[in-house]
């Protein structure tokens, strides 16, 4: 996909704050410090439209952005990082989950995990949940760079089995390496939108 236009459009700390446009939205979800912001950027050719931080914990609401003026990247806040304050951590929990049980303009969401390390409690929780909730998502290893070509082949099988999943996306923010079949996940969930 050509991307010829990509904003930020806002910051939503309640539901009230969501956008009301009804456009169709992929969301990305993932512990803090995945690389969630990077490979946003990286999909979208850019560096700074979602920031990123070496503080992970660092978004701490539903960052909206808007792309190609006809659909929205959604940048939910990690979860998973324990320095983030408990007060914090429990008003997100409510916030993402009212977003993805209740939006009906999500389309698609990319779950994201760190390719150099097992799953956590958490990412399987996500999957769980997604699948209960049978919501449409692909799954994302970021981070592929930092491991030779043997150590991803068995990381990626490891982490399949673990998340119970048939394809794993290994995608590095640095070199791009991925990109198209990102695209082709999420050119496939706004497809749905189209034919619905």
């Amino acid at each position: 996909m050509k991307i010829t236009n990509a904003r930020f459009i806002r910051s939503a700390a309640t539901p009230s704050d969501f956008p009301a446009d009804e456009l169709p939205e992929v969301a990305f979800l993932g512990r803090s410090n995945v690389g969630k912001s990077s490979l946003i950027n990286s999909l979208l050719g850019t560096k700074g439209l979602a920031r990123t931080s070496s503080t992970p914990g660092r978004t701490q609401a539903i960052n909206f952005f808007l792309i190609n003026e006809r659909f929205y990247f959604v940048d939910l806040p990690g979860y998973g990082y324990a320095r983030v304050p408990e007060a914090i951590r429990k008003e997100w929990a409510p916030l993402v989950e009212n977003y993805l049980a209740q939006r009906r303009s999500l389309m698609l969401c990319i779950s994201i995990v760190d390719s150099r390390h097992k799953p956590t409690a958490q990412d399987k929780q996500l999957v769980t949940w997604l699948n209960q909730k049978k919501l449409a998502y692909a799954v994302v290893a970021t981070k592929t760079d930092k491991l030779s070509n043997n150590q991803l082949k068995t990381t990626l099988s490891k982490t399949r089995l673990e998340l119970g999943v048939d394809e794993i996306i290994p995608y590095s923010s640095l070199t791009r390496a991925g990109v198209e079949r990102v695209w082709r996940e999420i050119d496939a969930g706004l497809n749905k939108k189209k034919q619905a």
